[in-house]
């Protein structure tokens, strides 16, 4: 069975920065997708940024050039947030796709403050 895991996340005033990072457990496929969504209050959930385990990336145009998503090995997967805005205000959700199937994680608050 898949999990994922993540961390990071917390409160931080406008401007600065904060790195989420996720690791998946259980049986993968070696050639995936892992990445990042996110979901506010009242708001559908959207994708923030995916990198394949091939090194191909993805970005929200919202978050292209503060957000940088990257991966340490086939498991992981890490966000580094920098120049964040209140409107980053969610709940971050690590994504892992491969084949037709996606698992999720729990889900990390990350509140920016102005």
């Amino acid at each position: 069975q898949v999990q994922l895991v993540e961390s990071g996340g917390g409160l931080v005033q406008a401007g600065g920065s904060l790195r989420l990072s996720c690791a998946a457990s259980g049986s993968i496929f070696s050639i995936n997708r892992m990445g990042w969504f996110r979901q506010a209050p009242g708001k559908q959930r959207e994708l923030v940024a995916t990198a394949t385990s091939g090194g191909i990336t993805t970005y929200a145009d919202s978050v292209k050039g503060r957000f940088t998503v990257s991966r340490r090995n086939l498991r992981t997967v890490d966000l580094q947030m920098n120049s964040l805005k209140p409107e980053d205000t969610a709940v971050y959700y690590c994504n892992l796709h491969y084949t037709a199937d996606d698992y999720w994680g729990q889900g990390t608050q990350v509140t920016v403050s102005s």
